[in-house]
Formats: structure tokens, sequence, C-alpha cells
């Protein structure tokens, strides 16, 4: 197998997401061979910024959308690549541009704020960024929410077994997909309600994070609606979810990002919790904390960014965009939208 992209990398103090969409809907041979180039350097890049600080743990996932795909490199395709799906429902989960993702952590920001500006600087003329988010760690892995935040992460093989692409589609072997979203909370409404009630909310104390016994658990507990089960095996996924926020404008939020080998496992999370399982049984987390954005992205393995620009579009004309799947249809009053952020 190729060698994949650092998905399962340690949990950093900080964090910078990049989405970036190109400038044109259909980019031209130089605009191409721009972004290609970029691609095939980024894995110096990466090393040139993180020598400066050798233990900084500098480190750069890279996504491509639907759309770039077919723009870039054509077919074949990721077999399950397609733009994120919009839900609508009592709350709204928006389908929100991206071409590019360009996931990059370290033990500190001005690794991440420098790796960002260089790649952003290689980007200029064919491509801009839509959104740009500093994460930090929060305490002890807390959200500003305050509980703990992914604590039921898979490590080692088990992480690799619930990201990694397989024999399912052996052209892409070792890639994977990533569905991000931003979420803003409403601190104050959050705030007002009471501990015990927001634990039955989350499924676990706030202060010791242990999850509560099965039976106290309400049906709508965000970690019931979220353990996903195919044939008695626990689907998982890999979140690298952050915290992010501005004093200023009193807007605060948790970027959630989540790796998978399927995208349908973190979609089917994400029904379960803002259309409801059974529908209108959704995550109460959604009566506070808004979903503003919504991307998918496939992430090539890093053999697969070193050749890119080596790699040439099928001759024939490029394919035209994956047109988005249809929203899903209305959900009768008491069912939600769509997100994720634990």
């Amino acid at each position: 197998m190729a060698t994949p992209q650092p998905i399962d990398t340690k949990l950093t103090q900080a964090a910078l997401f990049l989405v970036v969409t190109l400038n044109s809907n259909t980019p031209d041979a130089a605009a191409i061979t721009q972004i290609k180039a970029l691609m095939g350097d980024l894995s110096s890049l990466v090393r040139g910024v993180g020598f400066r600080v050798p233990d900084g743990r500098l480190s750069c996932i890279t996504g491509i959308g639907s759309n770039a795909w077919d723009h870039l490199f054509g077919t074949p395709r990721p077999r399950e690549l397609h733009p994120f799906r919009e839900i609508n429902g009592v709350h709204h989960a928006p389908s929100t541009p991206g071409d590019l993702l360009f996931h990059i952590r370290a033990t500190r920001m001005d690794l991440c704020f420098e790796l960002g500006t260089a790649i952003v600087s290689r980007l200029e003329g064919v491509a801009s960024v839509v959104d740009e988010v500093h994460g930090f760690k929060y305490f002890d892995e807390r959200d500003l929410l305050g509980f703990v935040d992914g604590t039921e992460n898979p490590t080692g093989q088990p992480a690799l077994d619930a990201t990694l692409i397989g024999e399912e589609d052996p052209a892409f072997a070792g890639g994977s997909y990533v569905i991000i979203q931003k979420y803003l909370h409403n601190l104050k409404k959050w705030d007002a309600i009471p501990t015990e009630v927001q634990e039955h909310i989350i499924g676990r104390k706030k202060l010791s994070d242990i999850e509560l016994p099965e039976a106290d658990k309400p049906s709508y507990a965000h970690n019931v609606l979220t353990n996903i089960e195919e044939n008695g095996q626990q689907l998982q996924i890999v979140r690298d979810n952050m915290p992010f926020g501005e004093v200023g404008k009193g807007e605060f939020g948790t970027y959630f990002i989540g790796y998978a080998c399927s995208p349908s496992r973190t979609e089917q999370m994400l029904q379960n919790m803002f259309v409801g399982k059974p529908p209108g049984n959704y995550d109460r987390l959604l009566d506070v904390s808004t979903a503003v954005t919504g991307t998918l992205f496939f992430i090539p393995t890093s053999d697969f960014l070193d050749g890119a620009p080596d790699l040439e579009t099928a001759d024939q004309p490029a394919p035209a965009p994956t047109p988005a799947p249809s929203p899903t249809p209305d959900l009768p009053s008491g069912s939600l939208g769509i997100g994720s952020l634990k």
C-alpha cells in the first residue's frame, strides 16, 4: 500500500484549517500545473518549516474536493467522492464551497501559520481561501462547551482500519475521506442548562469524562446517536476537532473534522444526530450549536501528492463537475438538519 498522509497523528496544541476554492470554474492548463506543483512540493515545505522547531510535530493533510478532482485529475475518481450532502430540517447544515483542504497541525501556532502562509503564496492567482480557522487546545482536551472531545477516538491499528481505503477501491488504497463542519456555539444558552442535563445530552460526566451507564443515557444522547454498528461491528471514524473563537466578536465554536475510509460512516452519524433516530429524536447539542459550513474531501496518499506534477489529466475534455446530490426533503417538525461535534 502507498504511504498514507498522517491522519493518525497525535492531537496537537494548535491547528490551522484552510479551505480553498479555485478562482475559475474551468481552470486553464497553467493553473492546473501551478496547483499540482504545490502538491508535489508539500512534503518539502513541511520539512523546511518543521526543521526550524524539530519537536514542533508539524504536519499537513491535504484534501481534494469533488469538482476540483475532475479538473485536476479526471478519471479514475475515488469511488465515494462527492459533494457534501446538505440536509434541511428544523436546523440546517449547509453544503459550502471547498476545492482544497489544508489541515495543518503542530505544537505551536507559529509553525502552522508559517506553513499556511507558504501554501497560500503558492496558490496566488489560481485559488483563494474561503475559510480560515485557527484552532487551539483547550485545557485537558475539552471543547468550549466544557466537555472532553474525542474520548472514543481509535488509536494505532484500529485508527488505520477506520480511516484507510483498502481493497474496496484498490486504485485509491491508502487514501481516506474527510468531512469538515464549522459550528458556532450559543454559550450563554448552553451555560444556562443545568450540568446534569448537559451530561445527559452528551452521555458523559462533565468533570470526570466518565461515560454514563447505558440505562441512564437518553436515546438522544450524543454518544448514543453517533455509535454506528454494522453486522454487530462498530464503525469508527477519527476526529481531530478543535475549539476556536474570537472574544471581541463573541463568536465561539468547534471545528469538526472527521476522517473515515468511507464518508458514509460520518454521513450516517450526521443523519442520526440531526434528523434523529428515529426521525425527531435528534441530538440536542444542535439546539445550541449551528453548522455554518460543510464540505467533503478525498485524502490521497502522500505518494500520490508527491507525484501529482507528473500526472496528466486525460486528453479528453475534463468531465463536468459532479452535481451536488439533491438535498434531503424537508423533515417534519421535531427533526433537525445535519452536523457533528464530537
